[in-house]
């Protein structure tokens, strides 16, 4: 960490030592992924609070948008036209005609230096390039070429790989002259102060009593038409006071703002996505799975920013007003035992606008969730294969027809009945002729075997035939797949400072959600589980949770889940349990 915190200083110069240190943070959790490129390059990634903050690629670290967000002067900008966009996320490199030239003129930059891209009236960078000729050599081509090589966008794998935010609104940095421009107009408007003709001066205000009728007459006059403008004016009048909020809103501190944040997308997570069956909860997780999930789109949540520096005093504060109850199950883990559904916070909260649909997918998902899982029916068959289509042919068997064992078995015994093969003095014996040699026997094995047993002949047989298997869900047709199935892979992998964690792999063979089975396990075990790519594996994730917990899998997919335990692999490892004294 410390040499990586040291590259990066190296690499970007301009970030200040608080900025170093919020990137790159001492104790809270930075993990390295490494990933491969469409080209088959490998590429490193470092990942913190969930999002890619850094990537190195031959030995070039580059920072990711979701950093580029939080320091948007980090690298020179260049801007470009929005449809460029989608172009570039497609894997296209930003050619000088798309680079707009402000009036203030292009950044000064060389041949190679890192720059990254921004859309025309917003600030917050949108792609990450290489400069392909310097600024000078830009303009002495008349714009015209190739100017940015491309490395990463918004939009692209790595940014789904985050939790595929929103990039902010970024003002664009007004220049100079217009900043002067629009202080002397704001000077010219506070030297103008409006007259109206129709309110008297205080000094001119006179007793109704002491007016002549004429003058009542007028006075009415004035007042009507006082009423006549209000009417009129009321409904720019609530627009008006709706901005005025929204100023108010934005006069905040960024620190204040950050607070509301956490407060909202905290009562908001309590109405909405806990139940009182998910307790007791990790502290972790409700951050992480529910908090998070009620941030309103292009917001993140950073406890850093907020004035209560650590999530664990941001609740130790919702603990004081008796909203919930947190207690330490486990040494350093924390979790939500008790929540006071009936608190007056919670109950006076209203959900903002744009959260009800998603609230109802995600209480739809929690149903589908608490479904009665029913074990898939496997049944291992077999294709025909080119080696043993002599062998088949006379039961109207072709390439590529599938069978069952009992099948492949029956098919067998008529085959040595009808050609007379059994054995005339030891009925256990099958006589081997030219298709079965040619189909069953090795080279070597031709010249030395002329006899085999039944249960031999089969399992020679069956060896030599296509793996497949189909599997048939509840309430769904049955599928075929080529080879065997694979097992419910569990093992034990070691971890820095002697810590274990069990990972689970192949879940998803078995119809089984492994989110649900990470959540099952951590409440029963009160453990953190988290959900990662399985490595080698298209489209596969794997759950991985801390300790040995191979005696509560068991427990779950063998009992619970009624899985055969013959599809699930590495049992053994789990802990040996001591013995009573």
């Amino acid at each position: 960490r410390r040499k990586l915190r040291s590259d990066v200083a190296a690499a970007f110069p301009t970030l200040s030592t608080e900025q170093l240190a919020e990137l790159i943070p001492n104790k809270e959790e930075l993990n390295v992924i490494k990933i491969y490129s469409h080209k088959g390059e490998a590429v490193t990634v470092y990942m913190n609070h969930r999002n890619p903050i850094l990537f190195e690629a031959e030995k070039v670290l580059y920072p990711t948008v979701y950093t580029l967000w939080v320091y948007p002067d980090l690298l020179p900008a260049f801007a470009t036209w929005p449809p460029v966009l989608q172009k570039l996320a497609g894997g296209a490199d930003l050619m000088l005609p798309g680079v707009v030239v402000p009036s203030s003129g292009l950044p000064q930059v060389q041949r190679g230096t890192l720059c990254a891209v921004t859309l025309l009236g917003s600030r917050a960078p949108m792609a990450v390039g290489v400069a392909t000729m310097s600024t000078e050599e830009m303009l002495a081509a008349g714009m015209k070429g190739k100017g940015f090589a491309v490395l990463h966008t918004h939009l692209d794998h790595l940014w789904e790989y985050g939790d595929k935010s929103s990039p902010p609104t970024l003002a664009p940095l007004v220049t100079d002259s217009a900043a002067k421009e629009s202080a002397g107009d704001e000077e010219e408007l506070q030297g103008k102060e409006p007259v109206s003709s129709c309110s008297p001066e205080p000094e001119q205000h006179v007793p109704i009593r002491d007016l002549s009728l004429r003058d009542r007459d007028t006075c009415a006059e004035l007042l009507g038409q006082e009423e006549l403008r209000e009417d009129r004016a009321a409904e720019p009048a609530e627009d008006a006071s709706t901005e005025d909020q929204q100023e108010a809103e934005d006069s905040r501190t960024p620190q204040e703002q950050m607070d509301a944040l956490f407060n909202q997308c905290f009562f908001h997570a309590l109405k909405c996505k806990v139940k009182k069956s998910d307790l007791p909860l990790l502290t972790s997780t409700f951050l992480g799975s529910h908090m998070f999930s009620c941030c309103p789109a292009g917001k993140q949540l950073d406890i850093k920013k907020s004035s209560y520096k650590k999530f664990s005093k941001f609740l130790q504060c919702m603990q004081q007003q008796q909203i919930l109850q947190v207690k330490e199950l486990n040494k350093g883990v924390e979790s939500i035992v008790e929540v006071d559904w009936k608190h007056p916070d919670i109950k006076a909260f209203a959900v903002p606008e744009g959260f009800s649909s998603a609230s109802a997918a995600q209480d739809s998902k929690s149903e589908d969730r608490e479904q009665v899982y029913h074990a898939p029916e496997i049944i291992p068959l077999y294709g025909v294969s080119t080696k043993m289509i002599p062998l088949f042919q006379e039961s109207g068997h072709r390439k590529g027809s599938i069978l069952s064992s009992s099948e492949v078995r029956n098919i067998i015994i008529n085959y040595v009945k009808s050609n007379e093969l059994v054995d005339e003095t030891n009925k256990n014996f099958v006589k081997v002729n030219a298709i079965l040699c040619d189909c069953l026997l090795d080279k070597s094995e031709q010249d030395e075997i002329s006899h085999l047993k039944w249960d031999e002949l089969l399992s020679r047989c069956l060896e030599r035939l296509q793996p497949l298997h189909q599997v048939a869900f509840f309430g769904q047709e049955p599928v075929v797949r080529k080879g065997n199935i694979e097992p419910i892979d569990i093992s034990i992998a070691q971890r820095s400072s002697n810590k274990k964690v069990t990972i689970v792999k192949n879940l998803e063979l078995y119809g089984l959600d492994p989110q649900c089975v990470a959540n099952a396990l951590q409440q029963k075990v009160q453990a953190s589980a988290t959900i990662t790519p399985a490595p080698g594996a298209k489209d596969r994730v794997q759950v991985q949770i801390q300790g040995n917990q191979i005696h509560h899998l068991a427990k779950m997919l063998l009992e619970e889940y009624q899985l055969p335990r013959k599809y699930i692999q590495g049992l053994e490892k789990a802990p040996k349990l001591g013995r009573k004294k």
